[in-house]
């Protein structure tokens, strides 16, 4: 029998729900729409889709996936990732929410 994965090493999954505060629905789509194309070629990132949800115009679902916790981390310390996060106060209408996933089949 195989040994655990350790946590640290293992690939991160998950949806962040991201939802616009009254007025700024495009201006919060510009923003995460600009994360994207940098995201992407984080070494680590495996895969970076942003989603509208059509019932609820203005919230917002970025799938991410990432080699591990490591590039997850690297992720978030980025410029293009810390310029959004300081924008983001103004941007967002509820708390952000992450979602973390674990595979199953």
């Amino acid at each position: 029998m195989s040994s655990p994965v350790p946590t640290s090493s293992r690939t991160v999954t998950m949806i962040a729900v991201i939802v616009a505060a009254p007025g700024r629905r495009e201006d919060l789509r510009a923003e995460l729409t600009a994360l994207v194309a940098p995201t992407r070629q984080e070494p680590g990132c495996r895969d970076y889709r942003l989603f509208e949800l059509e019932e609820s115009p203005g919230t917002f679902q970025m799938h991410e996936q990432f080699d591990d916790e490591a590039a997850l981390e690297a992720h978030r310390a980025m410029p293009h990732f810390q310029a959004f996060a300081k924008k983001a106060p103004a941007l967002l209408g509820a708390p952000l929410q992450l979602i973390k996933l674990t595979p199953l089949a």
